[in-house]
């Protein structure tokens, strides 16, 4: 099993390049579990035609600790195993906190022995790396660490803030970078841009996704492009990213 945490700052499509990775995975055969980290609780949603499952934290709020994982969990396209963390009561939680206590209620639970995942991934809202919002890379919940970026000045500053807290637990033997997945927004000399920063950073761009309207489109039916249409170039972006992220598992297991 590999685990997988995927950052960026919020509405740098995060949630697009999961889903995506996920369903490629899915069709793959392989069996993934999706976790949802951020309030919006969308993480998911392109892969259940449009309806998210019940946030566990809201969840918990309203009635306990859930009895069976299906109260918080929803099968998706591809068979992905999709939950939501879902936020803290505002003004009095913290999101880092509920997003731990999230994590080990799967884990007592034995969300993982049930599922049996091949491949974990975290979605995770990081505009501003605080201790919570680190919880995976800290916490051995993530192997691995990726970060969804373009060539706008705002989302390369996240991408290096994130890039500077791993390296803050890089001696404690915790989740190690991956590497950056474009989401292109078709600016001027983009793949340059962020090719250069990869270099300045000591990482690499693991995969690059073109700016298309198919994306947007099969969204507005509650799916990935991958569900939409697999034959599509676009699609194929998220084969090959998902065949990174397995051949993320095979680095482990060498080590």
């Amino acid at each position: 099993m590999i685990k997988v945490a995927i950052y960026g700052k919020g509405g740098i499509g995060k949630s697009t390049v999961t889903s995506g990775i996920s369903a490629a995975l899915g069709l793959d055969g392989y069996r993934v579990m999706q976790l949802g980290c951020d309030p919006k609780t969308d993480s998911t949603i392109n892969l259940l035609g449009g309806t998210p499952p019940p946030p566990i934290l809201q969840y918990m709020q309203e009635n306990g600790r859930p009895d069976r994982l299906d109260a918080v969990v929803r099968q998706g396209f591809g068979n992905v195993a999709c939950m939501e963390v879902g936020g803290p009561t505002p003004g009095v939680g913290c999101f880092g906190r509920g997003m731990l206590t999230a994590f080990e209620l799967l884990d007592e639970m034995g969300a993982y022995e049930t599922y049996k995942p091949d491949v974990v991934l975290y979605d995770i809202l990081a505009d501003i790396v605080c201790g919570g919002i680190a919880v995976p890379m800290r916490e051995g919940f993530a192997d691995k660490v990726c970060i969804v970026t373009s060539g706008e000045k705002m989302a390369l500053l996240a991408a290096k803030n994130i890039i500077m807290a791993l390296r803050n637990f890089a001696d404690r033997n915790y989740a190690q970078l991956g590497g950056l997945i474009l989401n292109c927004r078709d600016m001027a000399d983009e793949v340059e841009r962020v090719t250069d920063f990869a270099e300045e950073m000591g990482t690499s761009v693991i995969g690059i996704i073109p700016r298309d309207r198919a994306i947007h489109t099969f969204e507005e039916e509650g799916k990935t492009i991958v569900e939409g249409d697999r034959t599509l170039p676009t699609s194929q972006r998220f084969f090959d990213l998902a065949k990174t992220i397995v051949g993320f598992g095979a680095e482990r297991k060498a080590v």
